[in-house]
């Protein structure tokens, strides 16, 4: 009786320690994934911080170029009062120009910042995950440790006799 109750322990621990292996290789592959996603979100910030500093020196240029045409706008207008009228009209389609472009630039840094929230979340969670993980390698590298130590000691034990 004693024996069968032994082989259902060995089993039942066998059991279980083929269910903890299945546990880690569907962790493992979670971990893989979220890798990846992770991943995906980097280069899709990284697209946009490039998207960003193109528009921003494209603006630029553009407002010197506005500045310019100004410039040149007055000297003529000086020149010949007949132009004024056009002038004006040029002066406010800049400043809607400029009012676009800035809310343009408002509307990108706030999905900027936005983003920014969610990746500083994303990287807490690996963070946990990450330690969670090498916690768990930790221990198990203390018990095979601890089983090879033992198992070294019954030997020597089984050939002092």
């Amino acid at each position: 009786m004693s024996v069968v109750l032994s082989i259902i322990l060995y089993l039942s621990v066998a059991l279980i320690a083929i269910a903890f292996f299945i546990l880690v290789i569907y962790l493992t592959r979670t971990l893989k994934s979220l890798q990846g996603t992770l991943n995906s979100v980097s280069k899709t910030l990284s697209g946009l911080e490039q998207q960003l500093d193109g528009v921003t020196k494209e603006t630029t240029i553009l407002l010197h170029k506005t500045n310019e045409l100004a410039s040149d706008v007055q000297k003529k207008a000086e020149d010949l009062n007949s132009v004024v009228d056009a002038v004006k009209d040029v002066g406010e389609s800049v400043r809607k120009f400029s009012g676009s472009i800035q809310s343009i630039t408002n509307s990108m840094t706030h999905q900027v910042e936005e983003n920014k929230d969610k990746m500083a979340q994303v990287i807490q969670w690996s963070n946990i995950i990450l330690e969670l993980k090498d916690k768990w390698q930790d221990r198990k590298q203390k018990k095979n440790t601890e089983r090879s130590l033992e198992e070294g000691y019954d030997f020597k034990k089984e050939r002092a006799r």
